[in-house]
């Protein structure tokens, strides 16, 4: 009797060991791919912020423009 009950100890302590193991791996890789995924999210985002941060300093550059020649119109008239 002793026997068996060691024999179906090693054997549930066996299968927890693997299905951690396996688990663990699983885990690991699905890691792995939300990984890359959010990679590929945060660089689509970080893309957009440099096409917009681009729009802005164009803008910047034609409002800088539109000042100096607002500002040479009113020395122009305060003389």
């Amino acid at each position: 009797m002793d026997a068996a009950v060691w024999t179906a100890i090693g054997l549930l302590a066996a299968t927890s060991l693997g299905t951690l193991f396996y688990l663990g791996s699983r885990i690991d890789a699905l890691a792995a791919r939300l990984d890359a995924r959010m990679d590929a999210g945060f660089a689509r985002v970080d893309a957009g912020f440099a096409r917009v941060d681009s729009r802005f300093d164009g803008i910047e550059s034609r409002l800088d423009g539109l000042a100096s020649r607002l500002d040479s119109h009113l020395d122009h008239h305060a003389t």
